[in-house]
Parts: C-alpha cells; sequence; structure tokens
C-alpha cells in the first residue's frame, strides 16, 4: 500500500473540528435551539489552552465541558473559541483552540465526532464515546460522570466524581457504550 503523502487523515480530522467550530459560530450567535446541548471534550495541556490553575490540578489531562443553560460569551476565532463558564459558583473564562478538542457530543440528537491523533481517522469513528472527565450536568447525562458544577445549578447536585470513563467498560445503555462506524450515516 502507497505512503499517505497527502495526509487525508489530517483533512479529515480539519473538517470535522469545522463542523464543530460552525456549530459554535451559530450558538454564539443566536443561541442553543430546542434541547440540543454540547458536551466538549479537549486536552487541559494542549497548545493554546488556557483554563485556570485549579481547573488544571482538577483535570490533569482532559476535560468535558457541557454546553446548556448557563454559559456567558461565547466567542469563536477560526482557530479557537472562548467562553465563561460557573464552576462551584466560581466563573471561569476556557480558552480552547478547536485542535485541542478530542470529543464533542450532543446528546438530544446523537450526534458525535471523536477526534484522535496522527493516523485517527484510519480509525473507526466512535460517536459520543469516551468522554472523561465530564464536568458540570444536562438533562440527558445517564451514565455519563459528573464531576464539577459548570452548568450554574446547585453543587451539591453534582455526583461523585468519576474520570476517565472507558467506552469498553461503560453501561451498554450509556451513550459512552455505543460504537458506531461511520458507514451507519451513510445513506445505503
Amino acid at each position: 500500500m502507497a505512503e499517505d503523502q497527502i495526509r487525508y487523515d489530517v483533512m479529515t480530522q480539519d473538517a470535522l473540528r469545522g463542523v464543530v467550530r460552525a456549530v459554535l459560530e451559530q450558538i454564539a450567535k443566536t443561541g442553543l435551539p430546542g434541547e440540543h446541548h454540547l458536551y466538549i471534550a479537549f486536552d487541559t495541556h494542549g497548545p493554546g489552552v488556557s483554563v485556570s490553575e485549579r481547573l488544571k490540578e482538577q483535570y490533569p489531562d482532559e476535560m468535558t465541558i457541557v454546553l446548556q443553560h448557563q454559559f456567558w460569551d461565547l466567542e469563536i476565532s477560526p482557530e479557537r473559541f472562548d467562553v465563561k463558564l460557573s464552576f462551584n459558583n466560581v466563573p471561569e473564562r476556557l480558552i480552547v483552540p478547536f485542535a485541542a478538542i478530542k470529543a464533542f457530543y450532543d446528546p438530544s440528537v446523537q450526534f458525535g465526532l471523536q477526534f484522535g491523533g496522527h493516523g485517527a481517522a484510519n480509525d473507526e469513528e466512535r460517536v459520543g464515546a469516551n468522554l472523561p472527565g465530564v464536568v458540570g450536568q444536562g438533562d440527558d447525562t445517564a451514565g455519563m460522570p459528573a464531576v464539577a458544577d459548570a452548568t450554574g445549578g446547585n453543587s451539591s447536585d453534582i455526583a461523585p466524581a468519576a474520570t476517565n470513563m472507558d467506552a469498553d467498560n461503560a453501561a451498554p445503555d450509556s451513550p459512552a457504550g455505543k460504537v458506531v462506524e461511520l458507514d451507519a450515516f451513510r445513506k445505503k
């Protein structure tokens, strides 16, 4: 098999990150429509990521935020998004480059994307799987761990901490327990 010198895997990852950017641009302009809410997992040590030291200590590798009811000042640029969230009633501004995003999931319509390193586009696409360190709570988070309150709710509603949910160990009915091949989305 010939070596891929065009790097289709990298192009595919960039194009799919463009979907995330387009969704966030729409939300920044018009707000979240209907029951939509978003889980966005990202590398807390990725180049250009800006989170407080307190959050980096809590989530040293990955963090997942939920954009649902209470988030402010969502700003989108070609390379990143900025958003303000409240963590246990402490406001925080997060800056997340699109290149640092590891997963994107909207449970209201069961749509998700998972990003990886080089060659990841050649792997089986997994939707809504492996969202480690979920932060905040949504209306549809069954089977998803909540470790901090980033949706403006009462911190007494927070479930015990859980980290690095693995799709192989997840309950079969949870979003993290389902692996969906890209072919499932294609028209037959």
